[in-house]
């Protein structure tokens, strides 16, 4: 997949959902690291056909992308079910690495639940307000397609749920398929991250270190469906100002700490306080305010979970029904 602006271009991967053209991607292979909001897309099929690409819907809250080819008979991806991934399970990476198309590399599941905060790749550089820990810069890079790097600033980030991979990805597998051994999707590769360089040049890039991050299937099926059918998809929303229950110097457990609830939101309606802290959502463990932030927009608007956490140093769980967040 290639897409080229005025002053620059890159390159990505993708899968294809429908026999009759749809394909998903990253939003940053789309947007060009949020450089971009109207790139001209081409798409080459792995039987070296090429056509013109018609973006869809992006949703940058989870960095994927629907787009849409003149196609009538591909063969569409099929999904796993990613809730029941295994650390250890293979994960085999498919996609067009520096430019190298059909390219197969392999490794295994290294962690499930895991979030990374990362730069919104939203044209407008719209960002994920309700989040703690956020402003410092970050090891994860979406390769550098534009000039839209991995130094996030507060207002300008998103939080993903990923799951983590040690199979070898590196620019140009941005939106291509992380795949089981059956062959069948287990994630859509996002981002990679990076041991840093000494270089001062803009343009360095750094290659697999064997660390890199994919959105889980089960999602990628309902972001992509929500946008192939309605142009855009939703996502939870907890209604919390939250951050790291670590950063206090007498925390005794790892967790998201509410710092504040917002009047008449899910974290209101639910009884949760000023105080808690969170430490897990639905099947999901929470160590931070990404995971948190991350793992609620997992889900989509109006969907009903369950939230265990700490108050006065007892484990408690209640019953939430998220709002819808507007990104």
């Amino acid at each position: 997949m290639n897409v080229s602006a005025s002053s620059e271009a890159g390159t990505g991967s993708g899968v294809v959902l429908s026999k009759d053209g749809y394909i998903v991607t990253n939003t940053h292979v789309v947007t060009l690291d949020g450089d971009s909001g109207n790139g001209a897309i081409t798409v080459t099929t792995s039987d070296g056909k090429i056509y013109p690409g018609k973006l869809i819907g992006t949703d940058p809250t989870v960095d994927l992308a629907v787009i849409k080819i003149d196609a009538t008979d591909l063969k569409p991806m099929t999904f796993a079910d990613s809730s029941k991934l295994n650390v250890g399970d293979t994960a085999v990476a498919i996609g067009a690495p520096l430019g190298l198309s059909n390219t197969v590399t392999d490794g295994i599941v290294s962690t499930l639940n895991r979030s990374i905060q990362v730069t919104s790749s939203a044209p407008s550089k719209g960002g994920d307000s309700n989040q703690g820990g956020g402003g410092s810069t970050g090891p994860f890079d979406f390769w550098g397609n534009g000039s839209n790097g991995s130094s996030p600033s507060a207002n300008s980030t998103v939080s993903l749920p990923v799951i983590q991979t040690d199979a070898s990805i590196n620019p140009g597998n941005s939106g291509g398929a992380l795949l089981d051994s059956k062959g069948r999707l287990i994630g859509i590769n996002v981002a990679i991250a990076s041991a840093g360089s000494s270089s001062s040049s803009s343009g360095a890039q750094s290659g697999s270190i064997g660390v890199g991050f994919s959105i889980p299937s089960n999602l990628v099926k309902r972001v992509a469906n929500e946008i192939k059918d309605n142009g855009s998809a939703t996502h939870g929303l907890l209604g919390a100002s939250v951050g790291d229950a670590a950063e206090d110097a007498k925390a005794t457990q790892m967790g998201a700490l509410i710092k504040s609830v917002s009047s008449g939101g899910a974290a209101s309606s639910a009884g949760l306080q000023k105080g808690d802290v969170v430490t897990k959502i639905g099947a999901a463990t929470v160590s931070d305010a990404t995971d948190l932030t991350a793992q609620v927009r997992y889900f989509a608007g109006g969907t009903k979970t369950t939230i265990t956490y700490l108050r006065g140093g007892q484990s408690r769980q209640v019953d939430v029904t998220l709002g819808t967040y507007k990104s």
